[in-house]
């Protein structure tokens, strides 16, 4: 079985953009899901179907096949236009062969920015760049599927303290 680990931050400062190596646009719809995630992902070039498990802590099942990109295009389409998220995925690498990920949330959910790191194990050490903020990996309000129902434009920030 496949296992997703990751930790994911909010983003404090722009220099994470002079590392940049790549920067996908990602346009993604949800489907059904109460006990799991189903996504579908497309990029310039690809499309996913993704099915994620429930999390437990850093900690959850993943499995992601390539589908066409012309069906993934009509389930967004058709499926999940109430559950858009789009963003660009920036990607800097990191020590020991890991890759930050840099999510710049775009229409409601801007002007949001996340970065996430997936990890081997839960317990893999790696270095915090100084372009970190809060480490938000426990807080379900910052999943990309939490985003498709209630985007970041909506929420009150003036009581948490963002």
């Amino acid at each position: 079985m496949a296992v997703e680990i990751e930790r994911k931050f909010l983003v404090s400062s722009d220099s994470w953009r002079n590392s940049v190596t790549s920067a996908t646009p990602m346009r993604q719809g949800y489907l059904g899901g109460a006990v799991s995630t189903i996504r579908v992902r497309r990029t310039d070039t690809a499309a996913f179907l993704t099915i994620k498990g429930r999390a437990s802590g850093i900690s959850r099942a993943e499995f992601e096949y390539p589908i066409p990109p012309e069906d993934a295009d009509t389930m967004l389409d058709t499926m999940t236009k109430d559950s858009i998220v789009e963003k660009i995925r920036y990607t800097i690498p990191a020590e020991n062969g890991l890759v930050w990920e840099v999510d710049e949330y775009l229409n409601a959910n801007a002007p949001l920015f996340t970065a996430e790191i997936e990890l081997p194990t839960p317990y893999t050490t790696f270095r915090v760049p100084d372009w970190l903020g809060m480490e938000v990996s426990d807080d379900k309000r910052y999943t990309n599927r939490a985003l498709s129902r209630e985007p970041y434009s909506t929420w009150d920030k003036t009581s948490d303290g963002e």
